[in-house]
């Protein structure tokens, strides 16, 4: 059965899973790149980048790979996809990663203005979705078939997704960071009320890996 998880989400020790004043010059928000330093050094990170260096390959590497594995399509808030706001101004703008983005798979975006799917190179092709969360969701389904659906974020979509209790699975890579301010995670979300539970935690080379995981009985 497809299951609707959210992986690899770093998140500060208060709570924030994004830095404040994002834009085009700082699309996690200012700080926001710490959240993921535990990401970089690994060898999916590395590869998905071409940069010719191996990568590590420890514990970190590994549950990133798990993030990517078997995943048939993903969902993405519209600033996941770009800084661009409100109506589309022209197609220009085609994400942040470049001819070849990491997906290779459909991706679903957010969003509340129409616009034409988005072939890139390696399988993935943008669908921009104006019907909300349960629409994204049923046309990812759709698209992955047994396979899983990846929330990829951003917090906001995270925080929908989870109010809505849709939510099967939720890896948070745990930084050992304080941000201050930023975009909360949990605010207001009152997650055992929502059936969630802690599931696992596993101790990485620079984050802690929290589960957690939506009791449905």
């Amino acid at each position: 059965m497809t299951r609707l998880l959210v992986r690899s989400f770093g998140v500060s020790l208060d709570g924030y899973a994004a830095g404040p004043q994002q834009s085009l010059e700082n699309p996690l928000g200012i700080r926001g790149p710490e959240l993921m330093d535990w990401f970089f050094p690994t060898r999916v990170w590395q590869q998905m980048q071409k940069t010719g260096e191996a990568g590590e390959t420890g514990i970190d590497n590994q549950i990133a790979e798990q993030g990517f594995a078997e995943m048939g399509a993903w969902i993405l808030g519209r600033n996941m996809f770009g800084p661009v706001r409100g109506p589309w101004p022209d197609e220009s703008w085609k994400g942040w990663w470049g001819d070849e983005p990491p997906y290779h798979v459909p991706v679903f975006v957010l969003t509340h203005h129409a616009r034409a799917p988005l072939t890139m190179k390696g399988g993935t092709t943008f669908h921009f979705v104006t019907g909300g969360i349960h629409e994204a969701l049923a046309q990812a389904r759709a698209a992955a078939g047994e396979r899983d659906v990846r929330v990829g974020g951003g917090v906001a979509t995270v925080r929908e997704y989870l109010k809505a209790g849709l939510i099967d699975e939720l890896h948070l890579a745990v930084r050992p960071v304080l941000l201050g301010k930023g975009e909360a995670l949990f605010e207001g979300l009152d997650l055992p009320a929502l059936d969630y539970r802690c599931d696992r935690q596993v101790a990485g080379e620079r984050a802690t890996h929290v589960f957690l995981r939506r009791d449905t009985r």
